[in-house]
Protein backbone atom coordinates (compact mmCIF):
# COMPACT_ATOMS: atom_id res chain seq x y z
CA UNK A 1 0.00 0.00 0.00
CA UNK A 2 1.39 3.38 -1.01
CA UNK A 3 0.38 6.57 0.82
CA UNK A 4 1.56 10.14 0.27
CA UNK A 5 1.77 12.89 2.86
CA UNK A 6 2.85 16.53 3.03
CA UNK A 7 4.17 18.83 5.73
CA UNK A 8 5.83 22.24 5.82
CA UNK A 9 9.20 23.14 7.25
CA UNK A 10 9.78 26.46 8.93
CA UNK A 11 10.72 28.78 6.08
CA UNK A 12 14.32 29.36 7.13
CA UNK A 13 17.20 28.25 4.84
CA UNK A 14 19.46 27.40 7.79
CA UNK A 15 16.80 25.23 9.47
CA UNK A 16 15.95 23.55 6.15
CA UNK A 17 19.63 22.71 5.58
CA UNK A 18 19.87 21.25 9.11
CA UNK A 19 16.73 19.19 8.54
CA UNK A 20 18.16 17.78 5.32
CA UNK A 21 21.47 17.00 7.05
CA UNK A 22 19.60 15.02 9.73
CA UNK A 23 17.88 13.03 7.00
CA UNK A 24 21.19 12.12 5.39
CA UNK A 25 22.03 10.36 8.68
CA UNK A 26 18.74 9.09 10.12
CA UNK A 27 19.29 7.39 13.46
CA UNK A 28 19.37 3.57 13.21
CA UNK A 29 16.66 3.28 15.89
CA UNK A 30 14.32 5.36 13.71
CA UNK A 31 14.94 3.19 10.65
CA UNK A 32 14.45 0.02 12.73
CA UNK A 33 11.17 1.38 14.12
CA UNK A 34 9.87 2.22 10.64
CA UNK A 35 10.70 -1.27 9.40
CA UNK A 36 9.19 -2.97 12.46
CA UNK A 37 6.00 -0.94 11.91
CA UNK A 38 5.54 -2.55 8.49
CA UNK A 39 6.95 0.33 6.45
CA UNK A 40 8.83 -1.13 3.50
CA UNK A 41 9.88 2.10 1.77
CA UNK A 42 9.85 5.79 2.63
CA UNK A 43 10.94 8.72 0.46
CA UNK A 44 10.81 12.43 1.30
CA UNK A 45 11.02 15.18 -1.33
CA UNK A 46 11.19 18.95 -0.83
CA UNK A 47 9.87 21.89 -2.85
CA UNK A 48 10.73 25.15 -1.11
CA UNK A 49 9.71 24.56 2.48
CA UNK A 50 7.05 21.93 1.64
CA UNK A 51 7.86 18.25 2.13
CA UNK A 52 6.23 15.33 0.33
CA UNK A 53 6.57 11.82 1.71
CA UNK A 54 5.81 8.63 -0.18
CA UNK A 55 5.31 5.75 2.19
CA UNK A 56 4.95 2.10 1.26
CA UNK A 57 3.62 -0.27 3.85
CA UNK A 58 2.47 -3.83 4.05
CA UNK A 59 0.10 -2.91 6.89
CA UNK A 60 -1.16 0.60 6.13
CA UNK A 61 1.16 1.92 8.85
CA UNK A 62 1.84 5.63 9.35
CA UNK A 63 5.05 7.23 10.58
CA UNK A 64 3.73 9.16 13.57
CA UNK A 65 1.11 6.97 15.20
CA UNK A 66 1.11 4.89 18.35
CA UNK A 67 3.53 4.66 21.24
CA UNK A 68 7.10 5.42 20.21
CA UNK A 69 10.31 3.98 21.67
CA UNK A 70 12.30 6.59 23.62
CA UNK A 71 14.97 7.17 20.95
CA UNK A 72 12.33 7.49 18.21
CA UNK A 73 10.35 9.95 20.35
CA UNK A 74 13.59 11.93 20.78
CA UNK A 75 14.02 12.03 16.98
CA UNK A 76 10.41 13.16 16.53
CA UNK A 77 10.88 15.94 19.10
CA UNK A 78 14.03 17.09 17.29
CA UNK A 79 12.27 17.07 13.89
CA UNK A 80 9.38 19.03 15.40
CA UNK A 81 11.76 21.99 15.88
CA UNK A 82 12.05 22.25 12.08
CA UNK A 83 8.48 21.44 11.08
CA UNK A 84 5.22 23.34 11.02
CA UNK A 85 1.82 21.85 10.43
CA UNK A 86 -0.20 22.74 7.38
CA UNK A 87 -2.80 25.42 8.13
CA UNK A 88 -5.67 23.01 7.37
CA UNK A 89 -4.29 20.07 9.40
CA UNK A 90 -5.85 19.00 12.67
CA UNK A 91 -3.98 20.17 15.80
CA UNK A 92 -2.52 16.70 16.42
CA UNK A 93 -1.82 15.94 12.74
CA UNK A 94 1.75 16.41 11.61
CA UNK A 95 2.05 14.68 8.21
CA UNK A 96 -1.12 15.41 6.22
CA UNK A 97 -2.37 12.59 3.95
CA UNK A 98 -2.75 13.43 0.26
CA UNK A 99 -5.65 12.24 -1.85
CA UNK A 100 -4.65 10.60 -5.12
CA UNK A 101 -6.45 12.32 -7.99
CA UNK A 102 -4.69 10.72 -10.98
CA UNK A 103 -2.73 7.60 -11.85
CA UNK A 104 -1.34 6.48 -15.21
Amino acid sequence: MKTCFCLDLKDDPVLIAEYEAHHRAVWPEVVAHLRSSGITACEIYRAGNRLFMILESSTGAATDSGQLPARVAEWEALMETYQQRLPFAAPNQKWFPLDQIFQL
